[in-house]
């Protein structure tokens, strides 16, 4: 297939503004499938994390066929902590679609995949979509759009960008918000009007950049990206410019995306979307070139890391009674070594003691998701708090890395939403009645101040907030943020959690799991009322006696305990704490599990 015949196009937007499902509605239109058959919604979100949450966390390619043109679809993540997936895919399309929400309008990162877009020098098509909905507001939307546009500094020739309104749930794209279109016919024309064919060489030697990596069980790594330059055969000998060095290889296998699927093609053609096989050890932004003719593409830049996380084996009394089947530091480190060849965000840190795997990562969503996977491929460990990356300037002084957030919630929360943020360090930059009942703000916070902000804003919002952030860069250091206003619950012998001795231990704070389950000495049971730490008899029985008083057999009602999730407990950890995840549970302890040790420390800290 010749290059004029393949539009290259990404689909972009803010998460959760329907990027995916119009995906589905653009397939369905194209018969890609079949009238009886049974399609999940969302077919690019293809692991349970994605499904379950709701988002793209991998970019992910698929084609279909329109009026003789093959279209090369990539769904991108729209989390800002994903935002390096969506820097490797901008460089092998031609095009894009800003997919922006009707009723929200442009959101932080759809500022920021909008600006990265215009400096690949790509051309957007604006999708307002979901126009159907409650409360839908499109023609405010399209201005906000243009707003946005002439505020990253766009020409005047790209402020006449075409657009479309459409519902990727109902499956129709219009030109105006109440127009009668019934199907995605418009939005399919739009993308071949106005997409430009690939930009390439049809003849001479082959070059190509590595914007997709994947691994099978049978092949070994699979890589690929936009053919550039040339003729792609099968059997080929070719050169890979990685970081360090070259390395020849030959090509075994060649693939392209025919709908959901990859097939197998002896030659793929300029232009096309291909994934190749013959190399093991690739990374994304090396470039594949012809071996008499090796030229290196400059490598993808992507925004920085803010934050690091510590892994450990899990050390405790517990480790491996859940079901884990990989729980030595070895086996960590070699699936996060794994993890960093695929992610263009996630570096590990050679330099860390033999018993630490130090990770650096976008967000504490990135990394929340790295851990959830690998809890459900059996991993155990223990893992540190977050930390921010500082840096320093020429002058000496701490920089920190700063995000700009975006909320907006109910006017009745106001007041507790302001408090936390002013705890957490923030500068309120905008703050604006959306005349609906709710109000609007934006505030650069430091990235410190972020972590753990989210489970907290949902419950002052009940719920019903929107949060968003995106990073913005490096500032001054701002002080201290207090991570929690409460201490620890430590159990001081182990066993199983009692009910006389929650009973009694309840009066002191709120128990993190139920009566019944396994605990160690050092383990942390709840959350103290008081901002100290307390060792706690969680395990206590009551005694055995022939006394009898007449309130002795009354039962007290048991508090319920408090459950959390992946990205609670990150965020509840302080600096002498540990998470421990295996395949069934997440545990909070103490690094120093022996009471008599962990005093000794903590003296021995205070001294310093």
């Amino acid at each position: 297939m010749s290059a004029e015949t393949i539009r290259n196009v990404g689909i972009i937007a803010h998460v959760d503004h329907g990027k995916t499902t119009l995906v589905d509605a653009l397939f369905r239109q194209a018969g890609l499938f079949r009238e009886n058959e049974a399609v999940k919604d969302r077919v690019m979100d293809s692991n349970d994390l994605e499904r379950e949450r709701g988002i793209t966390i991998l970019s992910k390619v698929a084609s279909c066929q329109f009026q003789g043109t093959k279209i090369n679809i990539v769904d991108t993540p729209g989390h800002a902590d994903f935002g390096g997936e969506v820097e490797r895919v901008l460089s092998m399309v031609d095009g894009v679609l800003l997919v922006i929400d009707a009723c929200e309008g442009p959101m932080p990162q759809t500022r920021f995949v909008l600006k990265k877009a215009f400096d690949n020098g790509l051309k957007p098509i604006v999708v307002i979509n979901k126009i159907d909905r409650d409360g839908a507001r499109p023609m405010d939307a399209y201005d906000k759009t243009l707003d946005l546009f002439i505020d990253l500094g766009c020409s005047e020739e790209d402020l006449f960008f075409p657009y479309v309104f459409a519902s990727g749930s109902g499956g129709f794209a219009r030109s105006e918000p109440n127009g009668g279109e019934a199907d995605m016919r418009l939005l399919f024309e739009a993308i071949i009007k106005h997409v430009p064919s690939p930009k390439v060489q049809p003849d001479g030697p082959v070059r190509l950049q590595i914007n997709n990596l994947d691994y099978s069980d049978y092949l070994g790594r699979m890589f690929g990206g936009k053919l550039l330059r040339g003729r792609l055969h099968v059997n080929d000998r070719l050169t890979c410019v990685g970081e360090d060095g070259e390395q020849g290889f030959n090509v075994t296998k060649v693939w392209v995306y025919e709908g959901l699927k990859m097939i197998e093609r002896d030659v793929v053609e300029a232009g096309e979307i291909a994934m190749l096989s013959g190399l093991d050890d690739v990374l994304i932004g090396d470039t594949v070139c012809d071996s008499q003719f090796v030229e290196a593409l400059p490598r993808i830049e992507v925004e920085p890391s803010t934050l690091t996380m510590n892994f450990y084996a899990n050390t405790s009394p517990l480790a491996g009674k859940d079901g884990g089947k990989f729980l030595t530091i070895h086996k960590i480190r070699e699936r996060l070594e794994k993890e960093e060849k695929v992610s263009v965000s996630l570096k590990i840190d050679r330099t860390a003691s033999a018993d630490t795997v130090k990770v650096a990562a976008r967000g504490e969503m990135q990394l929340s998701v790295l851990i959830e996977t690998m809890r459900r491929e059996g991993y155990e460990m223990a893992i540190a708090r977050p930390e921010v990356i500082f840096r320093e300037n020429d002058m000496g002084k701490r920089l920190e890395p700063i995000e700009l957030l975006t909320c907006e919630f109910p006017d009745e929360a106001t007041g507790g939403v302001m408090e936390e943020l002013s705890r957490r360090k923030a500068e309120i930059e905008d703050m604006q009645s959306q005349g609906n009942g709710r109000t609007k703000v934006v505030a650069s916070v430091p990235t410190r101040g972020i972590i753990g902000f989210r489970s907290i804003y949902l419950t002052l919002t009940r719920g019903s907030g929107i949060l968003a952030s995106i990073f913005e860069g490096y500032e001054v250091f701002r002080g201290e943020v207090q991570s929690r206003a409460a201490g620890s619950l430590i159990s001081k012998e182990g066993g199983k959690i009692t009910r006389y001795a929650y009973e009694h231990v309840q009066e002191r704070g709120t128990f993190f799991f139920p009566v019944g389950t396994d605990v160690y000495p050092g383990m942390i049971v709840g959350q103290c009322a008081r901002d100290e730490d307390m060792v706690v008899n969680a395990t206590l029985q009551k005694a055995a006696n022939n006394m009898r008083s007449a309130t002795s057999e009354a039962t007290t009602v048991l508090d319920p305990h408090k459950d959390f999730s992946l990205e609670q407990a990150l965020s509840w950890l302080r600096d002498d704490e540990l998470l421990e995840v295996t395949p069934k549970h997440l545990r909070f302890r103490k690094k120093i599990l022996d009471h008599s040790e962990r005093r000794v420390s903590e003296r021995r800290g205070a001294a310093v």
